[in-house]
């Protein structure tokens, strides 16, 4: 039985909702400054980065096939690590830098609108892509950790599923319409990505062990997989959402516990700092676009 994939949900609609922002920023300004003419410079950059992020996404998930069994271990914990680094980072820049996003985007269209026709389009590229970079090498690490073979389907239409809700959101913003506090929605979906991430972590921990090039893989700190069996109801529900595991090695319990406690204390922290007074908090967007 397959639970809904919360972590891959969110992991979607996180990482896209960042994706439709720059873009619905980068459209609504041209239109607002009476440049629609440059809008295909947008959507070409946009459809480069969308193709690029595809096959990175379609290279991971075939390419380790042909490898022995170690390698292919090997590969997905070092992966999986690289991954929770770049979601770490993703969850703390985005949190600072959520509110001043709209003037910062405007700053370089202006620059790229001057400096040639290639330019629009690669600042497009350059800020679609590296969101979906980031989201074909997270999706895969967390598709790894919660299933295999076919039961990978579920996990990916969850994401899937959350792309297309930040994609709805976004077009919702364009016209005006929706209107969330992003320091509060970054901050509820940080948190629990980094759960999700130290999951991802751990299952890493797991890969490297597999591979031999870690310790331990025979010494559990907990087995209670006669209790949540991983075939059961709550057991495919708690692998599905937080990538846990009912046999858990004392290394990847540790490596969890090492990197949730330090980077959702330091999170928090920063989350409750006093916001400065006169800085909006909704989203980012400009006003609805008149048609010219």
């Amino acid at each position: 039985m397959s639970s809904f994939p919360l972590g891959n949900y969110l992991i979607g609609l996180r990482e896209g909702l960042e994706a439709s922002l720059v873009v619905v920023i980068l459209v609504a300004y041209l239109v607002r400054s009476g440049r629609r003419h440059l809008l295909p410079r947008i959507w070409v950059g946009v459809a480069l980065a969308v193709a690029i992020s595809a096959a990175f996404g379609a290279l991971l998930t075939f390419g380790p096939r042909r490898l022995t069994f170690e390698a292919q271990e090997a590969l997905g914990g070092i992966l999986s690590i690289v991954a929770v680094g770049f979601v770490t980072w993703m969850v703390f820049w985005m949190a600072r830098h959520a509110r001043a996003l709209s003037g910062e985007l405007r700053g370089r269209i202006d620059a790229a609108a001057e400096a040639g026709r290639a330019s629009l389009a690669l600042v497009a590229f350059l800020a679609v892509g590296r969101e979906g970079l980031e989201t074909a090498l997270f999706l895969w690490s967390a598709t790894q950790a919660t299933g295999s073979g076919g039961s990978q389907l579920v996990p990916l239409l969850g994401a899937l599923l959350g792309i297309l809700t930040a994609v709805a959101m976004g077009y919702a913003f364009y016209k005006g319409v929706l209107k969330i506090d992003l320091s509060r929605f970054f901050t509820w979906t940080g948190a629990i990505l980094i759960v999700v991430a130290a999951g991802v972590l751990a299952y890493g921990v797991h890969d490297l062990q597999e591979a031999r090039m870690l310790p331990g893989l025979n010494s559990l700190a907990f087995d209670v997989s006669d209790t949540i069996a991983p075939a059961s109801v709550l057991g495919t529900i708690l692998k599905g959402t937080l990538n846990f595991s009912p046999a858990t090695t004392w290394l990847e319990a540790v490596a969890w516990v090492a990197y949730v406690v330090p980077t959702m204390t330091v999170f928090l922290l920063r989350a409750r700092r006093p916001r400065r007074t006169g800085t909006a908090t909704t989203a980012p967007t400009p006003a609805p676009a008149r048609a010219a």
